[in-house]
């Protein structure tokens, strides 16, 4: 079975603190690696989906439900919507398909960038974040790097029962960028000093695990106490004492992207009340790995941005109006690129944001298949 990256006695907590990475297991313990995942991730399915048809059964029975249990249902539903996406991400990587881009990333904007769509969620847990970020550069593949940030957040959403603190500085010889994340993952003097720490071997931590190899990044683990600190080491830094030559050698030409936003990866909620026009967008993106997810009213997407922000908006002009610019507006405030698409109805018209023009992208629906894919290009990569 695969074995956890805790400490389990001095001379395991003497490797974490001399800052050897955990490596990816061999090809024989691998294999056993992905089974013991699999079996993971149907438990983190099944646990929240059996409470759920629990919450449902009750409901038929009694035709009544509070507003407490409501919400207990819908976080289980998504606890399992949420592990079946990590499931997929997991056998992607599995099956040897994921290919790289590497460019050189401001990494301490995306860093920002991450915490920015995520802050909503994490303060709606109660979970404050402090930060401590320095200027840093790497070589890497922006999309994966980006999932790995989500997946990190998640796995300390998971865990966390204290305040949240990142820092991103640096190694000293060679020059490395590190982020360190650190919490506590169970309050003081909550358990007796003889029980079992929680296990903090979830998905989402076998998702930052397996992301992080395969860039090449070393990462390590360590509880201490009540508190868990997770270290991850670029290799491939750039050393801008070195007149912008990084810490490896950077003769491939990589593109410059440093106020970097992956498109890949990239979540976006479609407001659209009727199926056809869902299914037409689905369709119409389906190929560019971007997250979906779908609501109805305006309503539902303002209680699903007050968990946490997409990265794009698109909406049925039929939905347009005072309460969606009331809604855009109040977004924009705190996210001013976060991109908004309107679906015209009738015709193929073509239009961009800005310059002139309208605070929103517009698509006709009749050209939806082949603009659209276009517009959430140019819309999300505004700024590289």
């Amino acid at each position: 079975m695969f074995e956890s990256d805790r400490s389990r006695d001095a001379s395991a907590n003497e490797a974490h603190i001399t800052g050897a990475p955990v490596a990816p297991p061999a090809d024989a313990a691998g294999a056993e690696r992905w089974r013991a995942l699999l079996t993971l991730v149907g438990s983190e399915i099944a646990g929240p989906l059996t409470a759920a048809m629990e919450r449902i059964t009750a409901l038929t029975t009694t035709g009544k439900i509070d507003r407490q249990s409501l919400r207990a249902l819908r976080d289980e539903v998504e606890a399992a919507r949420r592990a079946g996406m990590v499931g997929q991400q997991l056998a992607r990587f599995a099956s040897g398909r994921v290919r790289q881009s590497h460019e050189r990333l401001n990494l301490t904007q995306l860093l920002k960038d991450v915490l920015v769509q995520r802050g909503r969620d994490l303060q709606a847990r109660g979970l404050p974040l402090r930060q401590a970020l320095k200027p840093a550069e790497v070589i890497a593949d922006a999309s994966l790097l980006f999932a790995m940030f989500n997946a990190l957040l998640d796995w300390c959403a998971e865990h966390a029962r204290s305040t949240i603190d990142l820092r991103l500085d640096h190694t000293t010889w060679p020059v490395q960028a590190r982020l360190a994340c650190r919490f506590a993952f169970r309050p003081a003097g909550d358990l007796p000093p003889d029980e079992p720490l929680p296990s903090l071997d979830s998905l989402a931590w076998h998702l930052v695990q397996q992301a992080a190899w395969t860039m090449g990044l070393k990462v390590e683990r360590e509880e201490t106490g009540i508190e868990s600190t997770a270290t991850l080491v670029f290799p491939r830094t750039v050393n801008r004492e070195l007149e912008g030559v990084s810490a490896v050698e950077i003769d491939h030409g990589f593109p410059s992207s440093l106020n970097s936003k992956p498109l890949a990866g990239s979540h976006v909620l479609v407001v659209a009340s009727r199926r056809e026009v869902r299914s037409q967008v689905r369709e119409a993106i389906a190929h560019m790995g971007l997250i979906l997810d779908f609501v109805t009213s305006i309503d539902e997407a303002r209680e699903f941005c007050s968990g946490g922000l997409p990265h794009a908006v698109v909406y049925e002009a039929v939905l347009g109006g005072e309460r969606l610019e009331h809604l855009r507006q109040e977004i924009q405030q705190e996210v001013p690129d976060l991109v908004f698409v309107e679906i015209v109805e009738e015709g193929d018209v073509f239009q961009v944001s800005g310059f002139g023009g309208p605070p929103v992208a517009r698509v006709g629906r009749e050209g939806l298949h082949s603009a659209l894919p276009s517009v959430l290009v140019f819309e999300l990569s505004k700024g590289l």
